[in-house]
């Protein structure tokens, strides 16, 4: 058994929307296909990945370093003990042959593209979901098939203005969504909360509203915003300054009663470790948004899992930026918090398999081998166009 070959192909997922810190125009991401010579159904099994939207492909990274490395290897190498699967922390520490500590940055992307594209081969060839492979290998064995998820948009639109947003919103409400977040820092201070109490009216009972600023702001902005956002009952308060800035954090918690989520900009556990002893994250209320796709892959998130444990912190604290189904099925499988959503954004790459509904916030997996892919025609159609 071996992997006989590792295609990827940089696609555009780019869109007029921004944030307050970039636009979305020339948005790229790798998709990657991981082709085994397992043989199920007369078809080769072959793993998929990409990467989360907010940072480019890493096709360069993919082809030159971390692909070769895998296909250089001895397959044996790269099994697991039974010899009948893949194993990917063997191949994750193959990757990383000859990469020095640090650097957390590029890297991270590509490594967490083909990671998702092996776990993705190695359930497939055990014929079971990833969530169902996960609970059996890290946690009781039984998976939470619900699974939260929130509606995240709100982004800053050319022309839009509070009706457009107004529109989105309540198109995520009628959809099933009970928490929606929405963008701000990409505005006035008194713009935002305009933007934020146009939205609030449409939420009716159990509804809630999160906020984010993709890290825009300093100290003196985010507790500005701080005092304003504590009026309003939000859901969170996100990613308010640089990813980095661990005092910022710290000490905007003096100033924030209420939750506040970050971590979708941290590579790595050893800065997600950072985070939780220097960034004042209260695990009582505050939300961890480490991706798994754009830090080095699940075998890296389950380091960071470990961590957070010894940190007194529960896994339900987590629920990862992306909107991608490796995070759902890792929310089913290991009993994270949830996940985020796009409903209409970043397509056909974000999403759930055709038929899936949200219901009050929550949707449930169907029992499909591997993350799930197939079961989503249009992301399919790309992946098996690669594949090919």
């Amino acid at each position: 058994m071996k992997i006989t070959a590792i295609r990827e192909a940089t696609k555009p997922i780019k869109s007029d929307i921004r944030n307050a810190y970039i636009d979305f125009s020339k948005m790229t991401l790798s998709l990657v296909a991981v082709v085994t010579d397992v043989i199920r159904d007369g078809k080769p099994v072959i793993g998929y990945g990409f990467n989360s939207n907010g940072r480019y492909g890493q096709g360069s990274l993919i082809r030159e370093r971390f692909a070769p490395r895998i296909l250089e290897a001895s397959p044996e190498s790269l099994g697991d003990d039974s010899g009948n699967n893949l194993d990917p922390h063997k191949i994750w520490t193959t990757m990383m042959t000859n990469e020095k500590p640090g650097g957390h940055g590029e890297r991270s992307v590509a490594v967490g593209t083909i990671d998702m594209a092996v776990w993705d081969a190695v359930a497939k060839i055990e014929d079971k979901p990833l969530y169902q492979l996960l609970a059996e290998r890290y946690g009781d064995g039984r998976p939470k098939r619900k699974v939260f998820v929130y509606a995240a948009g709100g982004y800053y639109w050319p022309g839009q203005g509070i009706e457009g947003l107004e529109r989105e919103m309540r198109s995520y409400l009628d959809r099933g969504y009970s928490v929606v977040k929405m963008k701000i820092g990409g505005a006035s201070l008194s713009e935002d909360c305009k933007r934020i109490e146009a939205v609030l009216r449409l939420l009716g009972p159990g509804q809630k509203l999160a906020v984010d600023a993709n890290g825009r702001f300093d100290l003196k902005t985010a507790v500005e915003y701080a005092k304003a956002l504590s009026n309003y009952g939000l859901f969170w308060y996100e990613e308010a300054g640089d990813p980095l800035d661990y005092a910022l954090q710290a000490e905007l918690a003096q100033h924030y009663a209420g939750p506040m989520a970050t971590g979708e900009n941290l590579f790595s556990m050893q800065d997600a470790r950072n985070l939780i002893r220097y960034g004042g994250m209260r695990p009582d209320r505050d939300w961890l948004q480490f991706d798994c796709a754009l830090s080095y892959g699940l075998v890296e998130y389950l380091r960071t899992l470990e961590m957070l444990k010894e940190h007194g912190w529960s896994t339900s604290r987590c629920i990862p930026h992306g909107g991608h189904q490796m995070s759902l099925a890792i929310a089913a499988g290991l009993g994270l918090g949830g996940n985020e959503s796009y409903p209409d954004l970043f397509q056909p790459y974000g999403g759930f398999p055709d038929g899936v509904k949200v219901e009050n916030s929550y949707v449930t997996l169907p029992e499909l081998p591997g993350i799930g892919f197939e079961g989503k025609a249009d992301l399919y159609r790309e992946m098996s166009a690669l594949a090919s």
